[in-house]
């Protein structure tokens, strides 16, 4: 009976360093290496000060800036420690009134649009934490944030192209605009201009 225990716990403290101290050292030292800027978070610094993620969404809410996916994140929007969406259905009341809060935040800023809303602009993700919009989404904006910032429709139309990523590998996923990206691209813009 002893042999065995034994057995058992040396098994045990084999696979546990295996597992839980070689392995992870050894993905992350590959991760360091390979990719640096991915293992380290996608981090976007501008002169000398961190600014976001290119994959953790931020909220803007400031009628000159694109605003991103909202969050159903506890505690605070875009909290990257909690990421999770409202498991809220769509006949759910609060899931209703929530979205209907959203489409009145969106018209106010922006009565003059009659188009449709883009779906991404008024419900959040299951991780509640997107750092992308579709493309109409982005396009459904333009005027607001080209008005805001005295700029044309075509140069803010331009600057949501530039940031616009394809499939990818051409066939995976949807086009998508990364908005922090956008954001940052406009305020170069104007500190261009």
């Amino acid at each position: 009976m002893f042999a065995q225990l034994r057995s058992v716990v040396l098994m045990f403290v084999l696979l546990t360093v295996i597992t839980g101290v070689a392995y992870p050292l050894l993905v992350t030292v590959v991760a360091q290496i390979v990719f640096p800027y991915q293992a380290n978070g996608s981090l976007i610094i501008r002169d000398g000060k961190l600014v976001g993620s290119e994959l953790i969404g931020q909220t803007f809410d400031d009628p000159k800036y694109f605003w991103g996916r909202p969050s159903a994140t506890s505690a605070f929007p875009d909290n990257a420690s909690a990421s999770s969406g409202s498991n809220l259905g769509p006949t759910n009341p609060a899931q209703f009134d929530a979205v209907r809060s959203r489409i009145d935040a969106i018209k106010k800023v922006q009565p003059e649009s009659t188009a449709p809303i883009p779906i991404d602009l008024v419900t959040a993700s299951a991780s509640g934490l997107d750092p992308q919009v579709s493309p109409a989404a982005a396009e459904y904006q333009v005027a607001r944030v080209a008005n805001a910032r005295g700029l044309s429709y075509e140069q803010v139309r331009k600057l949501v192209a530039q940031n616009t990523d394809d499939r990818t590998f051409g066939l995976l996923g949807e086009p998508r605009v990364n908005v922090l990206k956008l954001n940052l691209a406009l305020d170069d813009l104007r500190s261009t201009q």
